[in-house]
Parts: structure tokens; sequence; C-alpha cells
């Protein structure tokens, strides 16, 4: 089951030079975001520079209502930055209930720096964000984007459209034939199922 804050949150170490297949022609992803069916928000992301190194700009806004009354509010920002088809940087900043947090990492020749408010870790060189939007993420190591920790997950490559991750997290991520995210779906720790469709 998923760690709600691990979803809401969301390759290519080795091979520098690469146009990253994921980076959309459109320049944007935009996707509602469901919980048991029903929309609790958006999830946006701004794609700019070259496709060999993007800034990927994400910003996400969620309410969760009991009835008309909102329970549970979050909202995310995050920069991550590619250079030569390797993951370079990211920075973001969290408010998850009132709670607020922020992640800052950064590739160096010792390996991924990701420091939060508490702490201060150094991952293996090949860590990625798990931001969802490129596939090539997953043949190697992850960490949360919101929260700075390595995870413990495995993925899975299910159909040539379909990432299974299972561990920490129950997500399932579909993309395009051309690479590009087009969906998620996954399970809470509540048991809810949480979706993105993409509009």
């Amino acid at each position: 089951m998923i760690d709600r804050r691990l979803l809401l949150a969301g390759g290519l170490a080795a091979l520098p030079g690469l146009a990253l297949a994921a980076t959309p022609a459109t320049r944007r992803l935009t996707f509602s975001v469901l919980r048991n069916g029903t929309k609790i928000g958006e999830h946006v992301m701004s794609f700019s520079g070259d496709p060999t190194s993007p800034t990927v700009t994400t910003d996400v806004r969620m309410v969760v209502k009991l009835g008309p009354v909102p329970v549970f509010r979050y909202r995310h920002h995050a920069v991550e930055r590619w250079t030569g088809g390797r993951f370079a940087s990211l920075e973001t900043t969290t408010d998850s209930g009132g709670k607020a947090e922020r992640v800052s990492a950064r590739r160096t020749e010792a390996g991924v720096i990701i420091e939060t408010a508490k702490d201060r870790i150094t991952g293996p060189a090949g860590v990625r964000p798990f931001t969802h939007w490129n596939p090539e993420v997953f043949s190697g190591p992850l960490f949360n984007p919101q929260e700075g920790k390595l995870l413990k997950v495995t993925a899975r490559k299910v159909s040539a459209r379909q990432w299974a991750v299972r561990g920490e997290a129950e997500i399932d991520d579909f993309y395009d034939e051309a690479g590009v995210w087009t969906a998620l779906r996954g399970k809470l720790q509540d048991g809810s199922r949480i979706e993105y469709r993409r509009v």
C-alpha cells in the first residue's frame, strides 16, 4: 500500500547526451487527481529547455473533503533539472495538511546529496526522484521528492506502456508509445484508490 506522502509528491544516469523520450512535445502535462472516483485536485508539469537537459516544474494542489468540509489540503511545488540526459538537481516545497517540508537534491561526483530540514544523506550516483513522468528512472534506485528519503521499492515493466511499483508503494504508472506519462493508479494506506487522468 502506498504512503500518501509518496504519491502526492510524482534514468539515463549512465547515458549522457541522450534526449529524454518522456519529455512531451506539448511541453506540459496536466492531470486530474481522483480519490475513489471523486476529483480532489490537479497535478501540472511544465517542461522547458532542451529535451536532453529539461527543467521540469511541478505544481500539485489537492483538497479532500468530508461532505462540504475540507479535511485535508495539499500543495507541492518542485523544480527538477536534468543535464545531458542525467538527473542534476531537485528543489521541492510541500504543505501537507499544514506540515511544511523542503527537499534539496543535487548530483555530485560522490553521489546524490539529499538535504531536508532534519537530515542530509548521500545516495548512490544513480538515484533519481520518483516524479513519475520519466519511465527511465525505474532502472535504478529512487528517492521520495517530498521527504528526501531513499525508497524501498521494486519496479517491474508489466507491458510496453505500464510500470508497476511495489514495496513502500502500490503504484502503476502508464505511458504512451513515445514514453510520455499518461496515467497513474494506486492505493493509499487507508485503502482508498487514487487515480491520475491526463486532461
